[in-house]
């Protein structure tokens, strides 16, 4: 478990830059525009931000509304493909969102490179990355809920909190970890995730 926590904290330093980056290169820019260390402007402070991190169902109003309830069971609009989310069947585009795809292999492309420097250098590594840690040599139901939310990782770096914590508000992120990983449309979606 120390191992995992390193390797987490590596990764939420450089993955939340990482993010800020990318958003500030979307058209149009974030307005106020995303800071790469400080977060306290991301979350639903933040117009772009507040959007990914809004339940796709509660978009049609364009505006999060603080009475608004976001618990684990509240599919963000980032996890879906272009954020569209169809009522009629909402698993449609499900974790297919561009910003998560793009994040999942920032995090496996730098931990592979990281890896194959170390090795080729022949530097010794003290800690290991989570990609090795959780032996990903194809997309499994725990990386994608990984990369979406466990430990720091997408949603904590949209968001505004400072810290990681299990329950952020009135959101459970183990829960909505687990939810990510149990969807009975799993292995239709590694299907696509692998190819």
């Amino acid at each position: 478990m120390k191992a995992l926590n390193g390797a987490r904290g590596d990764d939420s330093a450089s993955l939340k830059r990482s993010v800020a980056e990318w958003l500030m290169e979307r058209t149009p820019a974030p307005n106020p525009a995303i800071h790469k260390q400080d977060k306290s402007g991301r979350g639903f402070y933040n117009d772009m931000t507040g959007g990914l991190l809004c339940p796709c169902s509660s978009l049609h109003s364009k505006t999060y509304h603080p009475d608004y309830r976001i618990t684990a069971c509240s599919w963000p609009s980032f996890l879906y493909e272009d954020g569209g989310y169809d009522p009629q069947n909402p698993t449609k585009g499900l974790l297919k969102g561009k910003l998560l795809v793009k994040f999942y292999r920032r995090t496996t492309y730098r931990l592979r490179l990281s890896s194959a420097h170390n090795r080729n250098s022949g530097e010794r590594r003290t800690r290991r990355d989570v990609a090795t840690l959780l032996d990903m040599r194809s997309v499994q139901p725990r990386a994608i809920a990984y990369v979406s939310v466990q430990r720091a990782q997408l949603r904590f770096a949209l968001s505004s909190s400072g810290s990681w914590r299990i329950i952020d508000d009135e959101f459970n992120n183990q829960e909505f970890y687990d939810n990510i990983k149990q969807l009975k449309e799993i292995d239709d979606l590694l299907l696509w995730w692998n190819q």
